[in-house]
C-alpha cells in the first residue's frame, strides 16, 4: 500500500525503491523504517512510498491520517541553495560560530541539542557535496586560535563529502557528517589549559586528550536522531586498523566503517591547518605523507577517494609550487597523482615533479 511519509512509523517495511534526484535510491526497498528515514523523505519532499501491510513485529500496519506539516526549513537535496542564498563560505562560517556556542554550552554542563545542530549542519553538508573545490580549501579558513571549532566543522564537511563520493546513501552520509562534527564534542570535558597549551603535552595531559572520544560518546549515546554506526564512529574515530589507536586500542576487525572516514578527514585537516604549535602543510605534501607513512593504519579505500578528489585536476590547471613559482599541469601520471608533469610559467621549462622531490604543489590556483 502507498502512504505519505508522515504516516510512516518505526518498524514499517518499505517495499519499493524510493527514488529522488540521485543515481541510487534515496531509500532502497526492504528497508525497515527508522526516524532518520522519515526525515530524509521529508527533505526530499517525497509524496508517497510503498510499504508492507505488516510491521516488523508482525502486527498490522494501520496508517493514521496524514499530518499537514509546516514547510521544510531546508530545501531538498538537489537544489543545494539555502533559503537565504548563502555562499558555501557563509554557511561554513555560520556553522563554526554556532559550534563555538554549542561547545561553550557543553563545557558548562549543557546537553547536546541535536535539532539545533541539524538545522545548521545539514544544509552545509548538502552544499558541501556539490562544492568540491571548497572542500579542499577548508584549511585556509581555520585560524590557530579558533582551530578546535573550525576542525570539528571541517571534519564534518570532509567526512560527509568522502562518504558521498563512496556512494553512501543520503541518510548515511548525513549521519557520517554529523558524527564528524560531534567527534570532538567531548573535548568540552577536557581541561581548557590542556587544550590551549602551546608546548608539547606531558604524558598525563595526553591521557586527558585520549579520553575525549569516550566523553563525546557519552554526550550522544541517548540521541535517537543519530544512528548506532554514527555513535560508534564518534567513539572510534581515533582507533587505527593496526590497533595503535585510542581509547580502546581496537584493530581492523572491530572498527566501524564510518569511523575510518572521520579518521582520515581528521588527520588530513589537522595536518593541513595552522595550529598554535605548528605551521600548516600543503595538502599535496600531506597526501604524500599519508600514502607513504600511514599505510596499514587507515582504510585504503577512504584514502584513495581523498587522493582522487584532490588530484582530479585537468591539463592546463594552474598551480603554485613550494618554491613560490607558478606553473601549469601538462600531464598527470596516475601512479604518482600528487606529482604531475608541469610547465613553468616564467620560462616554459617542463618538470616532472616525481624527479624533483624537493618540490611539491603548494596550491591549486583559480
Amino acid at each position: 500500500m502507498r502512504v505519505h511519509p508522515s504516516q510512516l512509523v518505526t518498524g514499517a517495511l518499505i517495499t519499493k525503491d524510493v527514488m529522488g534526484r540521485t543515481k541510487n535510491p534515496i531509500i532502497p526497498k526492504n528497508t525497515l523504517v527508522h526516524p532518520i528515514h522519515i526525515q530524509v523523505l521529508k527533505k526530499f519532499l517525497i509524496e508517497s512510498v510503498e510499504v508492507a501491510n505488516k510491521l516488523s513485529d508482525g502486527s498490522p500496519f494501520v496508517p493514521e491520517e496524514p499530518v499537514d506539516e509546516e514547510p521544510i526549513e531546508t530545501k531538498p537535496y538537489g537544489s543545494m541553495e539555502s533559503s537565504e542564498n548563502l555562499t558555501f563560505h557563509d554557511q561554513y562560517v555560520h556553522a563554526v560560530h554556532s559550534y563555538k556556542k554549542w561547545f561553550s554550552d557543553w563545557r558548562a554542563g549543557g546537553s547536546l541539542d541535536i535539532k539545533a545542530i541539524r538545522k545548521v549542519i545539514e544544509p552545509l553538508l548538502e552544499s558541501a557535496v556539490q562544492e568540491k573545490q571548497e572542500i579542499f580549501r577548508l584549511h585556509h579558513y581555520s585560524s590557530s586560535w579558533d582551530y578546535l571549532y573550525h576542525h570539528s566543522v571541517a571534519m564534518s564537511v570532509m567526512a560527509a563529502y568522502l562518504a558521498y563520493k563512496m556512494d553512501y546513501e543520503y541518510g548515511e552520509w548525513i549521519q557520517v557528517g554529523l558524527a564528524g562534527l560531534l567527534s570532538d564534542a567531548g573535548m568540552a570535558r577536557v581541561d581548557q589549559r590542556v587544550i590551549d597549551k602551546q608546548a608539547p603535552l606531558t604524558e598525563r595531559e595526553f591521557e586527558q586528550i585520549k579520553h575525549h572520544p569516550a566523553h563525546s560518546y557519552r554526550l550522544v549515546e541517548n540521541i535517537q536522531a543519530l544512528s548506532r554506526p554514527a555513535k560508534l564512529a564518534i567513539l572510534q574515530h581515533h582507533e587505527r586498523l593496526d590497533g595503535t589507536g585510542y581509547p580502546l586500542g581496537l584493530d581492523h576487525t572491530k572498527i566501524q566503517s564510518y569511523s575510518q572516514i572521520i579518521a582520515v578527514s581528521d588527520m588530513y585537516h589537522a595536518m593541513t591547518s595552522e595550529r598554535v604549535y605548528r605551521q600548516k602543510h600543503s595538502p599535496f605534501q600531506v597526501l604524500e605523507n599519508i600514502l607513504k607513512e600511514q599505510f596499514g593504519r587507515y582504510d585504503h579505500t577512504v584514502i584513495q577517494v581523498l587522493v582522487k578528489g584532490l588530484t582530479n585536476y585537468s591539463t592546463g590547471t594552474n598551480i603554485r609550487l613550494s618554491n613560490n613559482r607558478r606553473a601549469e599541469i601538462v600531464f598527470v601520471d596516475q601512479t604518482h597523482p600528487t606529482r604531475p608533469m608541469i610547465r613553468l610559467e616564467e620560462d616554459g621549462e617542463i618538470y616532472h615533479l616525481k624527479e624533483h622531490m624537493h618540490l611539491h604543489i603548494e596550491e591549486i590556483l583559480e
